[in-house]
């Protein structure tokens, strides 16, 4: 499989924004626009050399094309209507605006991140408050976390405090820092979110355990712990009813 992030070749960088969806007017919207569409489309294209269904990167294909067919810059429409006029853009719908509005918010989209194999959970903890890029090292290696909400977890029980570099006052920050930050992703969700049932849930581990460890999957190359970049890790893409699922 090619390298994919060979794919992500933007000439402009989107940047981290403030907590509201600001729009860089000196990029100006077509440029800006035209930035989170490669970026649906590297998303498509990723999910294609994986053997994803075809009726989702066709979604990402289609979403792209009506993102460059605007006249109209994604942060003004954010910022006059929010994500349900994202969802209103023809070929978006309420996922891909999740997206949008993530891209928008942050500079990055966290699932085409994970397609890629390039996030760790040193990276995830080095958006906290009070967490560097020692510490976050400290953190996983010595607490063995890989998410905000496990990182959240260590901070309440006691466990955080135990980790050198911390102490009651840094792990009382990181608990409200995260707090914080997993209050705001929440906050964005659209009101009529559906988690997946979890008999859905249980049914994919199931399936990507038993194509695992039949060699059945494709095989990604994670940045992390892979200075070879040799294609290791297990990939599924799976469908349920309407629930699309990723499973690494």
């Amino acid at each position: 499989m090619p390298d994919q992030t060979e794919l992500d070749s933007e000439p402009i960088e989107l940047r981290p924004q403030s907590r509201s969806i600001t729009a860089r007017r000196s990029l100006g919207f077509a440029g800006a626009n035209a930035q989170i569409a490669n970026k649906l489309r590297q998303a498509a294209d990723i999910l294609a050399t994986q053997g994803a269904h075809s009726f989702r990167t066709a979604a990402y294909r289609k979403a792209a094309e009506s993102v460059l067919s605007l006249d109209t810059d994604l942060c003004t429409i954010a910022e006059r209507g929010g994500r349900k006029a994202l969802e209103a853009i023809p070929g978006v719908g309420v996922s891909i605006a999740g997206a949008i509005a993530e891209m928008l918010t942050t500079g990055r989209w966290t699932f085409l991140d994970h397609l890629k194999g390039t996030v760790s959970p040193e990276s995830r903890f080095r958006s906290v408050p009070g967490v560097g890029p020692i510490l976050s090292r400290r953190v996983y290696e010595t607490l063995h976390v890989h998410t905000l909400e496990g990182l959240e977890a260590a901070a309440h029980d006691g466990r955080l405090e135990q980790v050198g570099g911390f102490g009651y006052r840094r792990a009382a920050r990181v608990r409200a820092g995260v707090a914080e930050m997993l209050a705001r992703v929440r906050r964005s969700l659209p009101a009529n979110h559906q988690e997946p049932p979890v008999d859905l849930l249980l049914d994919v581990d199931r399936e990507y355990r038993e194509k695992a460890n039949a060699g059945e999957l494709v095989k990604i190359a994670p940045k992390r712990f892979n200075p070879k970049g040799e294609a290791w890790l297990p990939l599924l893409h799976a469908v349920r009813g309407n629930w699309h699922f990723t499973a690494l």
